[in-house]
């Protein structure tokens, strides 16, 4: 598998949140890998690329990329 960086990865992740959540898991599987690689802890999303862009949606989110081991924060 190629290694994505934290940019692609949260493209990607974009990507299939468009596409109805096409291969989500995956994505969060590659995001979380480019996050250990380049040291970070979090991955940083824009609300205004999110499909469902409201406060239940972005808690949404955030739990569910959590258990799957990756901290979500958005941008202002």
């Amino acid at each position: 598998m190629n290694e994505l960086t934290v940019a692609e990865a949260t493209e990607s992740i974009y990507a299939s949140l468009r596409a109805d959540n096409a291969d989500l898991d995956a994505h969060i599987a590659a995001l979380k890998a480019a996050l250990a690689r380049e040291g970070k802890k979090q991955a940083m999303f824009d609300p205004t690329r999110l499909v469902q862009n409201n406060r239940a949606g972005r808690k949404l989110m955030q739990a569910y990329f959590r258990q799957r081991g990756v901290s979500v924060s958005f941008s202002e």
